[in-house]
């Protein structure tokens, strides 16, 4: 749990999944109401859906025990991030006894979330091209 002076942040490290198949879902809810982006991590069939509500979840507990005057409505999801982590290599054994390097990738997923009352309403770029 940490407080920063742009919100509240959660990070969850060392998750197994790609970070270039996770990104897609994270554009998706970065600037969204918090009951709005849980709801759509929520109906996403994505591992990645899965791994990033849970720490949006985290980073609005964060947010609520800190502060007791906010409420899961008047939060939004300020921020989202998804680096890369390490890879895990494994050997994948192929036909006539040769053997190729299989790359488990993983990723660190940092969330921020903030009030509302300070949200400014800006459009993606991908939106606004």
């Amino acid at each position: 749990m940490k407080e920063t002076n742009t919100g509240y942040r959660a990070v969850s490290k060392f998750l197994i999944g790609s970070p270039f198949k996770i990104r897609p879902v994270a554009d998706l809810v970065r600037r969204r109401p918090y009951p709005e982006a849980v709801s759509i991590l929520e109906n996403m069939p994505n591992k990645g859906a899965r791994l990033i509500r849970k720490t949006v979840k985290s980073a609005a507990s964060n947010a609520l025990s800190t502060n007791k005057k906010l409420e899961e409505d008047m939060l939004y999801v300020r921020e989202i991030y998804i680096d890369e982590g390490p890879r895990l290599k494994r050997i994948w054994f192929r036909g006539r006894g040769r053997a190729d390097m299989q790359l488990k990738r993983m990723c660190h997923i940092t969330v921020v979330v903030d009030e509302t009352a300070g949200a400014v309403a800006t459009p993606s770029k991908k939106a606004a091209k």
